[in-house]
């Protein structure tokens, strides 16, 4: 990399540890920045220390939230019979870009991975077998990712939740295996929801 000044130099370094950003995007993003008014740079920062101090989880599904629920564990007009399971919140993102589901989530904010040492344990599985103690869930979409891990959380999911009485759903393949959700088309997430099936 040329000499940069010192400040720059770091800035680019930052950029480059964002994922998907390599070394000339991360100048690009730098120099961006560099050119940008001091208000715009202002508004960047406190934008990035806002989803610091100011985001947290919501207490029943797990999802990213600005307050104690998420909006859609407040929302009165979604399904409260459905909850659809995912690894991680920006799962959430093309699922409801399709429109098609109109239920409740379930963030686990991981998926089993002996290899990384993750397993059953270090998910928020104990949090989903506590809102399915009421009994009004009767339905439960496994929308992990298509993946080794996704599938192995998938069939642990299905093993512990088959016998409580509830039915419980796979997306359907749509999306191409080993890819992640946050990056699926909406025709494929469409088709991925309708053609769920059971485990």
């Amino acid at each position: 990399m040329p000499d940069l000044a010192e400040p720059l130099a770091r800035l680019v370094d930052e950029f480059r540890r964002l994922p998907g950003v390599g070394a000339k995007s991360a100048q690009r993003i730098a120099f961006y920045v560099l050119r940008a008014s001091m208000d715009d740079a202002q508004r960047l920062a406190q934008a990035i220390l806002d989803v610091k101090e100011k985001l947290g989880l919501c207490r029943i599904c797990n999802n990213i939230s600005d307050s104690e629920l998420c909006p859609y564990c407040t929302n009165p007009s979604r399904d409260q019979h459905v909850i659809c399971v995912v690894e991680e919140a920006p799962n959430i993102i093309p699922i409801e870009v399709t429109r098609s589901f109109d239920g409740l989530y379930h963030v686990l904010h991981g998926s089993i991975s002996p290899l990384r040492g993750i397993g059953p344990e270090q998910l928020r599985i104990k949090s989903l077998l506590e809102r399915l103690s009421d009994g009004v869930v009767t339905e439960i979409i496994l929308a992990t990712n298509p993946t080794v891990e996704g599938e192995a959380t998938a069939a642990y999911l299905a093993r512990l939740l088959k016998p409580l009485g509830i039915k419980v759903m796979r997306i359907a393949m749509g999306i191409p295996v080993g890819s992640d959700l946050e990056y699926a088309d909406e025709v494929s997430m469409s088709k991925s929801m309708e053609n769920r099936r059971e485990m």
